[in-house]
């Protein structure tokens, strides 16, 4: 008994030495909860955005564009991926910041992605599909390509619709192979066109249909035969597998890609020009993906 009254007695009446030891932990648990715990359980990876496209399209212009927020640097063809760390700029919101408090810490985590830059070269363009079969948190894919090249009987017209119907067709057998497709995340396209402040550049609209009448054309050469895919996805798949978009559509239009989860949208602008980049259309797609 008399040892319970001196515990009572010792509780109700603290040494000064006891009362410090529980005042500094009382302060310092919280911050320790705070800057360890809710903070390694936050975003550890940056979300990223895919650019890809054909060669001389401006890709590289972009990224150094992007990354410095002011203008694009000299650049030259790329043979190897590039990644760089990128931060929206001020006044554009991501979508996820939307209902944050603007003094809120991890608003500024929040508008920082990796930007990563595929080589166009044909040989070259197996890194962007392997980016896009083993996607790292990947937010969106830019296929940018140069509106000055797409009018109709252009070589790069051709060429750009070739890769183009590659990349989606890969994205559909993603979603279509996949058993648990509900669950994947969707991967949206901005098919972004470029020097648009050339005089021979076609407007966004054009573009889009050039586009579409043009991967029609290479979806009936793939389903007879005449061209090989490329991809390396193997002879013996099914020609309903290797159809792009609605099966047996006399034309191909992106908006069958939804069916597939895949949106798709053409928006115009240019890196470079004698009165500066016009991006803006880019950069708020781009909030609305991360």
């Amino acid at each position: 008994m008399a040892a319970m009254q001196d515990l009572l007695h010792a509780l109700l009446n603290p040494s000064p030495l006891g009362l410090a030891i529980a005042i500094l932990l009382a302060i310092t648990i919280p911050i320790f909860l705070h800057s360890v715990v809710f903070r390694s359980s936050g975003l550890t990876t940056l979300p990223s955005i895919l650019l890809i496209g054909p060669s001389s399209s401006g890709k590289t212009s972009l990224i150094t564009l992007f990354e410095r927020g002011t203008k694009a640097a000299a650049t030259h063809t790329s043979q190897t991926p590039i990644a760089v760390e990128c931060s929206l700029p001020v006044g554009a919101i991501a979508s996820s910041d939307k209902y944050r408090s603007d003094n809120d810490p991890t608003n500024q985590m929040h508008k920082k992605f990796l930007l990563i830059d595929t080589p166009g070269h044909g040989k070259l363009r197996h890194h962007a599909l392997e980016n896009l079969t083993n996607p790292q948190n990947l937010k969106g894919l830019i296929f940018l390509v140069d509106a000055a090249t797409l009018s109709a009987g252009d070589e790069g017209l051709r060429q750009t619709a070739d890769y183009l119907h590659d990349v989606l067709l890969l994205l559909q057998k993603r979603v279509a192979g996949s058993k648990t497709a509900k669950a994947m995340k969707e991967i949206p396209v901005l098919i972004a066109a470029n020097k648009m402040d050339l005089f021979i550049a076609l407007p966004a609209a054009l573009v889009k249909s050039s586009l579409e009448a043009e991967i029609t054309k290479v979806r009936t050469s793939r389903s007879k035969g005449l061209l090989d895919s490329g991809i390396g996805m193997g002879d013996a798949e099914d020609e309903k597998d290797d159809w792009l978009g609605e099966m047996c559509s006399s034309s191909f239009k992106f908006s069958q890609m939804e069916e597939f989860d895949v949106s798709v949208e053409v928006l115009g602008g240019n890196v470079v020009g004698g009165e500066g980049p016009t991006v803006d259309k880019w950069w708020k797609w781009i909030s609305e993906r991360l």
